[in-house]
């Protein structure tokens, strides 16, 4: 009986645990809201995709999960995303701050307009700092919690997005690691997942389709970044396994930011 009781502990990582995913209707958000409610977490999922993050959480049940509109770039949705799911659940363990836009590939600074550029930073950058700071603001008085941001390998190198997505997505990197700082005094836990370009539909609307994902180089045989390898990334850092882990930015991407795209002598 004993043995059951530990591999049902292991199966189900986030019994009893509730969770707010931004970005939850579709892609990366929708998969980990599905992972975290199968893990045992009970999940609000805050989005502007209406009648998509109602679909999923009538699929995932009422019970597990609860859908509210939001718009990460709007301070007051964020604060009652925080505040509906503190009401509903009277805690907020997670915080998954994953809703992000893709601009349009455009490699030239100079055709790049500084209202398309504060558009990317202000849903990237802007709209996980609001969740951030909500989050938190519940989180000290618990003097515990876990915050996750979905970052991305372009937080680390450059050469690969948009000038926009880019500084967004290092700006995301910075944020994490101040806020791990200052909150782990309180019990909270900050760190972000950086994937390689994963096929969804945010993707398919900046016109890169699988096949050119398909292509992308990794030091992985066969393997390219899937939305399940991102949300698995994302359970372990919202789980107690990874309890004395902060200010951790988790890569992504099969090993293609260690390597030089340029020159590799193992080709």
């Amino acid at each position: 009986m004993q043995t059951v009781s530990v591999f049902s502990a292991i199966a189900r990582r986030l019994e009893g645990k509730v969770a707010l995913i931004t970005g939850g209707a579709s892609g990366i958000g929708e998969y980990t809201a599905k992972l975290f409610t199968e893990n045992g977490a009970k999940v609000m999922i805050a989005d502007i995709q209406d009648d998509l993050g109602q679909s999923v959480c009538k699929d995932l049940g009422p019970s597990m999960a609860s859908y509210i509109h939001c718009d990460v770039t709007n301070e007051a949705h964020v604060q009652n995303a925080v505040d509906s799911t503190m009401a509903q659940h009277g805690k907020l363990d997670i915080m998954f701050n994953n809703a992000g836009i893709v601009d349009i590939l455009n490699p030239n600074i100079l055709d790049v307009t500084q209202s398309d550029f504060e558009e990317v930073v202000k849903v990237n950058l802007v709209g996980p700092f609001l969740g951030t700071k909500h989050a938190a603001r519940v989180m000290i008085p618990a003097q515990q919690g876990s915050i996750i941001t979905t970052a991305s390998i372009c937080s680390i190198i450059g050469g690969i997005g948009t000038h926009a997505y880019t500084s967004s997505k290092h700006g995301v990197l910075g944020l994490t690691r101040n806020t791990a700082v200052e909150l782990g005094k309180y019990g909270i836990r900050v760190n972000c997942v950086s994937p390689h370009l994963v096929p969804t539909p945010l993707t398919r609307k900046a016109n890169v389709d699988d096949e050119t994902i398909s292509k992308v180089n990794s030091s992985l045989k066969g393997a390219w970044c899937r939305k399940e390898d991102v949300a698995n990334a994302a359970l372990f850092l919202a789980s107690d396994a990874s309890k004395f882990i902060t200010g951790h930015n988790l890569i992504v991407d099969g090993g293609f930011t260690i390597m030089n795209q340029g020159f590799c002598m193992f080709e």
